[in-house]
């Protein structure tokens, strides 16, 4: 529990007020731009409660209310005494609103009480935040314990499957924040690696082939080793040359496959060379001696089924090697060189199987596969065009072409930032991101300074929260982001968004309080 002493600090000293101050300035211009993203269409007051721009007021006044109500009513102790049926009933209601709740643009996620839409995908970040403090506070977890990485291994991983279930893949993509936290406590950080691999190979694997993605797999696996035992020069000198001559192994594959080169292709080139001679006059003998069945059946041969052969051929001995020296790296790696080959080979089911159609659209778009302005890549292209055309100091608040004229869709919820590009322009946007900034550094900072563990991991929970939708969210309406349906945090329209992020960042606030008041 937080350590008290019998000197107490007054309000000013003991709350975070730079922290509540960016927390209002982002509502604030959430608030107003809202209003600006709908008023061409709805002319009213920013005060009508029957337009979007008056509700979120509302949803305002009602978030400060409970902003008041945790940091000055309730017991901050309370929050870790009831992390764990907290988390019980988020869990129920993510799975009750599976077959109880409405669909919205293909999601079935909310609850619909009259007028009123409750989204507990939004609240389960709080409660999984909370529950993860409380387990790893815990006096006998470690992160290098299997069963303790197992136990927050489930509590990240239920709510993330059940909100993949609702097909809410923005929200459960959220949930990979949370590996920053378990990073801040001891988890490997090859985990960041591992992760970056699995996108890497599948964006490859779709856009390049199969060969570029193994050989980038092998690549990057020996690097790490590499690295892990101190040498990068080694591998430098070695591998490097290695990996360079198996880039052009399928070129010379086809060579020697007769698949890319005919022989008066060869016998030009020789004529073309230095006085006629050498090693290449002697190529097209050469490919003129083998019988044209070896030929045929050389050519059915691919590149990658010879380099991923030879690879998983030298696994076995791996694996034995790492056993024998003790080196779970070089077994881990070896491992993840196996799974790595399963999920190049999985890539096409994974996108044409699993993957909804509307998901593969988005992704093809985003990839540059296809080209769809007037489709599912209208959004982006609108709300690029919007933010582009803001420039410097924008256009002027009410002043935007694509808001005044509706061109964006969803412009109040999702695509929000758009708004502030166009009529604010890059100074708009700069104080949008630097105020998002000043927040996440100010929790972190407070996290690190905290005395207990429950609030230093809540903190890094809810800074990395905060961090995954700000990251999806603007990457989504510059285009360097599949379009996934993610609210910005304090800006974008709803009361579920508003209230969620309200709660999961005044709860730190308190727990930060708690400890700063007595000294």
């Amino acid at each position: 529990m937080i350590e008290t002493n019998t000197h107490q600090r007054d309000l000013r000293s003991s709350i975070d007020w730079k922290l509540i101050l960016s927390f209002l300035a982002l509502v604030i211009i959430g608030w107003v731009n809202i209003y600006a993203s709908i008023h061409s269409s709805e002319p009213s007051s920013i005060f009508d409660w029957e337009v979007r721009s008056g509700k979120q007021f509302i949803w305002i006044l009602t978030s400060l209310a409970l902003a008041a109500l945790i940091l000055f009513v309730l017991n901050p102790g309370i929050w870790e005494r009831l992390s764990v049926p907290i988390y019980v009933i988020v869990l129920f209601l993510l799975v009750a609103v599976i077959f109880l709740g409405v669909e919205v643009k293909g999601s079935k996620s909310w609850f619909e009480f009259g007028p009123v839409r409750f989204q507990p995908a939004e609240v389960s970040k709080i409660s999984t935040s909370l529950l993860l403090a409380y387990i790893m506070s815990g006096t006998n977890f470690k992160m290098s314990k299997f069963k303790d990485v197992l136990k927050v291994a489930v509590v990240i991983g239920l709510p993330m499957l059940i909100i993949l279930a609702e097909s809410e893949t923005g929200s459960a993509l959220v949930y990979a924040g949370f590996l920053f936290a378990l990073y801040r406590e001891g988890f490997s950080g090859w985990i960041f690696v591992l992760i970056g691999m699995v996108v890497l190979l599948f964006i490859l694997t779709l856009t390049a082939s199969m060969y570029a993605s193994v050989l980038t797999l092998i690549g990057v696996l020996t690097l790490c080793v590499a690295l892990n035992r101190g040498r990068l020069l080694r591998w430098i000198l070695t591998w490097v040359p290695a990996l360079v001559v198996l880039a052009f192994f399928p070129r010379i594959w086809s060579l020697v496959c007769g698949l890319s080169f005919n022989l008066s292709d060869i016998e030009a080139a020789a004529a073309a060379s230095v006085g006629g001679e050498g090693l290449l006059p002697s190529l097209p003998m050469v490919f003129k001696s083998v019988p044209s069945d070896i030929q045929i059946l050389l050519s059915k041969v691919k590149p990658y089924w010879i380099l991923i052969g030879a690879g998983l051929l030298t696994c076995p001995y791996l694996l034995v090697s790492s056993f024998r020296r003790k080196d779970n790296f070089l077994g881990l790696a070896t491992l993840s060189f196996i799974a790595g080959v399963i999920l190049v080979f999985s890539t096409d089911f994974i996108f044409n199987n699993v993957l909804q159609e509307h998901q593969r659209k988005r992704i093809e778009v985003l990839l540059g596969m296809k080209e769809d302005p007037a489709g599912v890549g209208y959004n982006v292209n609108q709300s690029m065009i919007a933010i582009g055309s803001g420039g410097v100091f924008g256009k002027g608040f009410l002043h935007g072409t694509q808001t005044t004229y509706g061109f964006v869709p969803e412009q109040s919820t999702d695509f929000i930032f758009c708004t502030v590009g166009e009529e604010w322009g890059f100074v708009g946007c700069a104080v949008v991101i630097l105020l998002y900034v000043f927040m996440i550094a100010r929790i972190l900072i407070d996290a690190e300074h905290a005395r207990n563990n429950f609030t230093r991991i809540y903190g890094y929970c809810v800074a990395s929260c905060i961090f995954m939708h700000l990251f999806i969210n603007i990457g989504m309406t510059i285009g360097l982001m599949p379009v996934i349906g993610i609210p910005l945090p304090l800006l974008s329209y709803g009361g579920s968004s508003l209230w969620a992020f309200t709660i999961l960042i005044f709860i730190f606030i308190a727990l930060d309080h708690a400890e700063n008041k007595y000294f």
